[in-house]
């Protein structure tokens, strides 16, 4: 199997277009990145990491999502790769690099893989407590969201279990955060910013209610989840209901990597 095979074509957005219009485009189309062009050219890529770093800085001030452009949050960490690329190499860069792959020919540009093309291409075997991260980053309801914000940019990860007393609650995102931050942008007076947003909490933004898979479920299983909930992390419970581990898309493209 080869690149071309499992390519898709990327939704984009200008470097001059707004954050507040590339987060509405994210949520419209229920996607995590966007590639960046300008004038026809590639630029880099937009991703809800980026954003959650960008819209949480302080060094923009208040200035609301709306008068933000897109090309101050552009990421350069892609590879490009040919179409005929056989997808065991493009696995292995992707791990690598971490970022996704930018399928061109002759400068052109002609799709891209991200880990969701991985997850519904390939087959996964083994059980989830085989590929879980067995000792995961996690947060409390009481954490403030600008506190995670800070995990989220050095652990290089986009979502976290919350638990509470060895119970899981729920998960929070970097989509959360960013939607949090835009709205305190959008809504919040400039000199109340800092003081509102160190009020809130995870407990405030948290998804609830998140799906759960088992030490003993079949990877093939939670990559089905994943895929039909468009989620991007699954905890991981033992057989006594306990939260043990986390796997995520990144853990699962890593797993083939090795």
């Amino acid at each position: 199997m080869q690149v071309k095979d499992i390519m898709i074509q990327p939704i984009s957005v200008d470097k001059a277009d707004t954050i507040s219009h590339a987060l509405d485009i994210m949520e419209k189309n229920d996607t995590r990145r966007l590639l960046v062009t300008h004038s026809g050219q590639l630029v880099g890529v937009l991703t809800m990491r980026n954003l959650t770093k960008e819209l949480g800085t302080r060094k923009k001030g208040a200035k609301p999502a709306s008068s933000l452009h897109v090309a101050t949050a552009v990421s350069d960490n892609f590879v490009k790769i040919l179409p005929d690329t056989d997808i065991d190499d493009a696995i292995t860069l992707m791990k690598k690099k971490g970022g996704v792959l930018i399928v061109t020919d002759n400068e052109d540009i002609m799709g891209w893989v991200t880990p969701q093309e991985i997850l519904q291409n390939l087959y996964f075997d083994g059980f989830a407590g085989e590929m879980m991260i067995k000792d995961p980053v996690v947060v409390n309801p009481a954490d403030r969201v600008s506190h995670v914000r800070h995990i989220i940019l050095e652990n290089n990860m986009g979502r976290f279990p919350v638990m509470d007393s060895g119970e899981l609650q729920g998960i929070i995102t970097e989509q959360d955060i960013a939607k949090a931050m835009k709205a305190f942008r959008e809504l919040v007076s400039g000199n109340q910013q800092d003081a509102r947003i160190k009020n809130l909490i995870v407990e405030d933004i948290m998804k609830m209610g998140t799906k759960t898979a088992y030490t003993n479920t079949p990877v093939a299983e939670v990559v089905d989840m994943m895929l039909e909930n468009n989620i991007g992390g699954v905890p991981v419970l033992n057989l006594e209901e306990e939260f043990t581990g986390f796997i995520t898309r990144r853990t699962l493209v890593d797993t083939l990597a090795k």
